[in-house]
């Protein structure tokens, strides 16, 4: 049984997790003008004479003076206006609520939509976030906006409503209140026009508002606020430690597989139906070992009380009085139907019989027990067959075991000297109740009496006992030997319980680590299948979004025609089911968030018949396996997202420097050759060798520009081939030094090359264009007067090169996103004439060698310094040298 400590701790867990935000008190009521609003409001001002902070945050009166009078002393939230399609709608202030933080806010119409462009699509999400933010909210709702009734309303009045509320929000309830009016009263207040307009009323009238209509919403509203005070009941006894008192009316029916178990589930489904209450269907599990016929029964009453409309569930316990009365209080069931079997005499005059242990024990359940002549009459004709209540397998073990303890201990008593021999078969017992069940260890315990009484108590070979004291070794013997095999009977199921939930909880363990791993739709439903395979011994077989796996799976018409059935309608096909039973397969849906993503085929071998574990242990799996369908496609969502924002982002830097970087030394080259050609005779040598200076220069630096985009789409591609050569680096340095001082002639740079530094064997080219990056974009902001300086040396067995300038240095937080392409900022390493694309350049060459480039901060805090390592490497023997 269910420790009912564990119960309590649950209760008051979920207890605490409401109590952390704000609490929600709902005024329900079954139709339109039955006074919600008037009621709410009558509350609200009770509350503010008490000293309640009470804001209205929005209050929708309908122009009913009454309800609208109940607002005056009230503190009234100003609406906010919205415009859409050339109107101004009028919405609630979240904000400003949030803002204002009363101690309790009213908000009339929880499932009103909001207009577009407003934070959330619907109030009730509005109601939430006042909930997390620890504001108690008064709210109201009719009936027919509950999302979980939406189609039960449909049915009643012919009318689909579109604006509901899921069921999660009446979870963070702390109070109803239910607004009742007769349905007379209610349509009298329609005829006076206090409900509608007198041509709305009339419509209303013919068709939503028929008296039919009303008694069957009203009746829907009642059952749902005695379901919230019923779970509320069972709730707070549970966190008190007290046993639950079940209010609401819930039908549990037992079976057991022995001839009736059908008749019993149209039994009590008659019994709910009359009581409209809910109901479910349980069988007590004793042994993991059950008749197949029996099985058989059972999966076929279960599939029954579900087309039925009830719950089932299999329970697992050695005391089945325990297990029926300890899940009618979890269940909150208030009535126990039990089918009425063959009674054993001796069971009855002790009161042990399981109605007898259930009326001593279940004082507050109704208990209804059935039976029919035909099914007793085929319990008798089953119990007294050969396999009605011992199987012949286990008959034979206690007998063998039996025998056998005989032989031991003769062995015992002759050879070892062993008196008392009584343990002998009292392991014997122990031993058949570990590998059977408690009916095996009974006949186990009476035979092991008997021999024992006959083979070695005195006078031996009979069944007389001479003396007292023996009497009373042999009666004792008995006794223990069967509280033994009791204890080991229970020990035994208690033990094959737990292997049962290890094993499927072994089973989801390992479906969920490998669905974690799964990056991309194809390995989910991979390792999916797998696993299914592994854990129900069953060829497995999945399909989503058009994806088939395995690709090579070959299914005939029928099963094709019961995967897509049970795709589009949401539901189990195929074999074992009512549906297109002639499948070959099991089809189960995975259903999403909204919808059904695909569907799950498992084919068993012929003659295996699931049992209800294997069911819903697949139903878990096939869950498990379409959350993580929805993960992989939310990940494809937002990596398609992100990369239309990257692809949008270079893009515009792209523009950006096009239109900035590249325009400006063509505008330049343009004025000087436009200035030559108009003004060439009138130019002095001077002014033209100028003018020709500038069109040089631009020329290259736009040279330079060009080439950049070139060298980052050659690495973008993976288009770079290293054409590698020994190159000393005092050599490597001095060119790009020398064709830096060609462009800026006023830098000055300083090198430094340790003594111990090798030639090293790179792209020559490549490296002195990294190096004349870094050296370029230093040269730009180290001051006019100051040095850029160079550092070669070995660390560690790599070249480490080290770029220092003298400017104002680079802010940490933008440090590592100086090399991005296009990453252009006013300070720092990034200049106001250069693409973005130095940096990301010389990165890429340089790690195209196995090497880093690093941002540091200057040694004295000033500056920046620009760390290139290389690994030394050499040329295999393939290579040229």
């Amino acid at each position: 049984m269910t420790d009912p400590r564990d119960r309590q701790a649950d209760a008051l867990i979920d207890h605490l997790q409401r109590e952390r935000g704000g609490r929600l008190t709902i005024f329900l009521g079954a139709a339109p003008g039955v006074g919600k609003t008037y009621t709410m409001l009558s509350r609200a001002r009770e509350l503010r004479r008490q000293g309640r902070d009470v804001v209205v945050g929005i209050v929708e009166t309908h122009g009913r003076g009454e309800t609208a009078a109940l607002t005056e002393g009230l503190d009234i939230l100003p609406r906010k206006r919205v415009a859409y399609q050339g109107r101004w709608l009028e919405e609630m202030d979240l904000d400003a609520l949030l803002a204002r933080r009363p101690q309790i806010a009213l908000v009339d119409e929880l499932a009103h939509r909001n207009a577009p462009g407003s934070r959330h699509e619907r109030r009730w999400q509005d109601v939430i976030e006042l909930l997390d933010a620890g504001i108690d909210v008064h709210t109201t709702i009719n009936i027919q906006h509950l999302e979980s009734l939406n189609d039960v309303v449909h049915r009643i009045t012919g009318v689909r409503v579109s604006e509901t509320v899921p069921d999660l929000v009446f979870d963070r309830l702390r109070d109803i209140v239910l607004v009742d009016l007769p349905p007379r009263e209610l349509i009298e207040r329609l005829h006076q026009g206090k409900v509608y307009v007198p041509e709305q009323a009339s419509q209303a009238l013919q068709a939503f508002f028929s008296p039919s209509n009303l008694i069957a919403l009203r009746e829907l509203a009642m059952q749902t606020a005695a379901d919230r005070v019923d779970a509320d009941l069972r709730d707070d006894q549970a966190a008190r430690g007290l046993p639950g008192l079940p209010i609401r009316r819930r039908v549990l029916v037992a079976i057991d597989g022995r001839g009736q178990s059908e008749y019993l589930v149209r039994a009590a489904r008659r019994i709910a139906e009359r009581r409209d209450a809910p109901w479910s269907v349980v069988t007590v599990q004793v042994s993991d070992t059950v008749d197949e016929a029996q099985q058989h029964e059972i999966d076929q009453a279960f599939a029954l009380a579900r087309r039925l409309g009830a719950d089932t569930e299999v329970l697992r316990s050695a005391r089945i009085p325990d297990a029926l009365l300890d899940h009618a209080t979890q269940s909150g069931a208030s009535t126990l139907v039990l089918g009425r079997t063959r009674e054993r005499p001796f069971a009855r005059m002790i009161n042990r019989t399981l109605t007898q242990q259930i009326l001593q024990r279940g004082a507050h359940y109704e208990l209804v027990i059935i039976s029919t002549p035909e099914a007793r009459a085929r319990s008798r004709r089953g119990s007294s067959g050969p396999n009605g209540w011992l199987p012949r397998e286990e008959l034979g073990f206690a007998a063998t075991a039996s025998v056998l303890s005989v032989g031991v201990a003769w062995l015992a008593e002759r050879w070892v000297g062993l008196e008392d021999l009584s343990m002998v078969f009292i392991v014997a017992v122990v031993l058949v109740a570990a590998r059977t069940r408690m009916t095996a260890a009974v006949v186990a315990a009476l035979l092991s009496f008997l021999a024992y009484n006959f083979f070695f108590i005195e006078p031996r070979f009979t069944f007389n006992i001479g003396a007292r004291q023996g009497v009373a070794t042999v009666f004792l013997f008995l006794v223990a030997a069967l509280v033994a095999g009791r204890l080991a009977s229970r020990l035994r199921m208690q033990v094959v319980a737990l292997r049962a939930s290890n094993a499927q909880a072994t089973a989801l363990q390992a479906l969920g680590r490998e669905l974690t791993g799964a990056a991309d739709l194809g390995q989910v439903l991979s390792a999916g299948r797998k696993a299914l395979e592994r854990a129900l011994v069953a060829d497995a077989w999945l399909r989503v979004q058009g994806r088939e796996e395995p690709v090579d799976a070959t299914l005939n018409e029928i099963d094709r025609a019961a995967a897509d059935w049970a795709q589009q309608h949401g539901q189990a096909t195929g074999r074992q089911t009512d549906t297109l039973a002639g499948a070959a397969r099991w089809f189960l849906p995975l259903r999403g968030d909204r919808d059904t993503l695909g569907v799950l085929g498992l084919r068993f071998d012929d003659g295996v018949r699931l049992v209800p574990e294997q069911r819903r242990l697949a139903e878990a799996m096939a869950e498990d396996i379409a959350q993580a369908v929805v993960r992989t496609r939310l990940v494809a969502e937002l990596e398609d997202a992100r990369v239309s924002g990257e692809t949008e982002r270079l893009r515009s830097a792209l523009l950006s420097s096009v239109s900035h970087d590249l325009r400006s030394p063509l505008a330049s080259m343009i004025g000087s050759a436009s200035s030559l050609a108009s003004y060439w005779d009138a130019m002095g040598e001077v002014d033209r060798r100028g003018l020709l200076d500038t069109i040089q220069q631009e020329g290259e630096r736009l040279d330079r520009y060009i080439q950049n985009l070139l060298d980052m789409t050659r690495l973008g591609h993976s288009g770079l081939t290293l054409n590698r050569d020994w190159i000393g680096v005092d050599e490597l340095l001095g060119s790009a030094v020398s064709r830096l001082q060609r462009y800026q002639p006023d830098v000055r740079v300083q090198t430094t090359v340790a003594p111990d530094v090798p030639t090293i064997w790179v792209h020559p080219a490549l490296i002195e264009q990294a190096v004349f990056n870094v050296l370029e974009n230093a040269a730009k902001f180290s001051p006019p007067d100051e040095a850029v300086q160079i550092d070669a040396k070995l660390v560690e067995g790599a070249l480490r090169l080290d770029v220092r300038d003298r400017g104002p240095g680079i802010p940490e937080d933008e440090r590592a996103r100086i090399f991005d392409m296009f990453y252009s900022v006013e300070r720092g390493d990034r200049g106001r004439h250069g693409t973005g694309l130095g940096l990301a350049i010389c990165q890429g060459m340089v790690g195209a060698h196995g090497g880093s480039v690093q941002a540091l901060p200057g040694p004295d805090g000033r500056g920046t310094v620009i760390r290139i390592t290389l690994p030394l490497l050499s040329p295999t023997p393939q290579e040229p040298a």
